[in-house]
């Protein structure tokens, strides 16, 4: 069933529970190794079409995954909107020219995606030429997540600067917002016409907000974006880490499906909100880490408090890590199919 992934995400009957990976391509595979070895840098391997989409295929080629992620990453607009993003090594990405002030915030431009971010359309066109029917997803951060990126400068560990400029200088926090979300609009939309069969916002810092900023700041953003995107019939995701005592707001703002962390149990979010969205998760990255045995009795626990019918995508809770052994990806995956078959009607088979 090539289309596992989409029923679900619309709650339609499947004959097994879909899963995928965030970060499914990525640094515990070490044929990507290789590739980001030959590109030189992650950046160029993020801007050079062939190689993406090579990167993309890799995890396909691998597992029987229900659904592809186009290699890409959430930083690229404000690389586009000129803060020269570079990834240091142990440290992770840093902007070179952070915005520091309001001025900064008046002066940066919305960029054309077909211009500066015309090759992430051109991965995907690449890469759903060589998937014959499987899912591709695109996606993009929230206007808060790269916020925060852009303020700080890079990751940190209390995200200081971007809180004081939130309650000390509120017109330009919004200022920058209405920026990036006009952005990550143009730019999914580029994605869904590339031909993304789905698309996903990645609210990483969402979960660092009190509750009043955290509709405000990054809530009300998101849906913005994704009333846009409704006219495009694409169906979409919302992950906010860290989010899920929130779970009845997002599922109102028009996404398809919503995310969910480690910290947030399924059963109860299915209670909650089910009824609304399909559901994305929830296993924590770091059971990936350790025996098969508890791989499967972690997988089993999340499939067991979902429970029988459609309206489930397994995945992990956040990405995962770049120590986790691939064959621990692949009995994750074999796990899955197989035992969540009971959960389904088998004439959809």
């Amino acid at each position: 069933m090539k289309d596992r992934f989409l029923r679900a995400l619309k709650k339609k009957p499947i004959d097994k529970t879909p899963i995928w990976l965030m970060r499914q391509a990525g640094r515990y595979l070490p044929e990507y190794r290789a590739i980001r070895e030959k590109a030189g840098d992650f950046l160029a391997l993020c801007k050079t079409p062939e190689l993406a989409c090579e990167v993309t295929l890799q995890p396909l080629e691998r597992y029987a995954l229900d659904a592809a992620i186009i290699f890409s990453d959430i930083l690229t607009i404000p690389d586009a909107m000129g803060l020269e993003l570079s990834l240091v090594e142990n440290v992770g990405p840093v902007f070179n020219k952070p915005i520091k002030n309001i001025s900064q915030i008046k002066q940066l431009h919305i960029p054309d995606p077909y211009d500066t971010l015309s090759y992430v359309a051109r991965a995907i066109k690449l890469a759903n030429n060589e998937l014959n029917d499987l899912p591709l997803i695109g996606f993009a951060g929230s206007p808060w997540t790269l916020a925060a990126y852009m303020v700080e400068g890079r990751s940190s560990r209390d995200f200081a600067k971007i809180k004081k400029l939130a309650y000390s200088e509120p017109e330009a926090m919004h200022l920058l917002l209405e920026k990036l979300s006009k952005s990550v609009t143009s730019y999914l939309k580029m994605q869904i016409e590339a031909g993304a069969n789905a698309v996903m916002l990645f609210d990483t810092w969402g979960g660092l907000l009190s509750q009043p900023n955290y509709t405000n700041l990054s809530l009300n953003y998101m849906e913005k974006i994704l009333r846009s995107l409704e006219p495009l019939g694409v169906p979409s995701i919302v992950f906010t880490k860290g989010g899920g005592m929130w779970l009845d707001k997002i599922a109102r703002i028009g996404s398809t499906g919503v995310g969910l962390d480690w910290m947030t149990d399924i059963k109860v979010a299915r209670q909650l909100i089910g009824h609304k969205v399909a559901l994305q998760g929830n296993l924590d990255p770091a059971v990936m880490l350790t025996t098969k045995t508890l791989i499967e009795k972690e997988a089993k626990n999340i499939l067991d408090s979902y429970g029988m019918g459609s309206g489930h995508i397994f995945n992990l809770g956040h990405g995962i890590t770049p120590d986790v052994p691939p064959e621990n990806v692949q009995y994750l995956v074999d796990f899955v199919h197989a035992y969540s078959q009971q959960f389904h009607d088998q004439s959809t088979n």
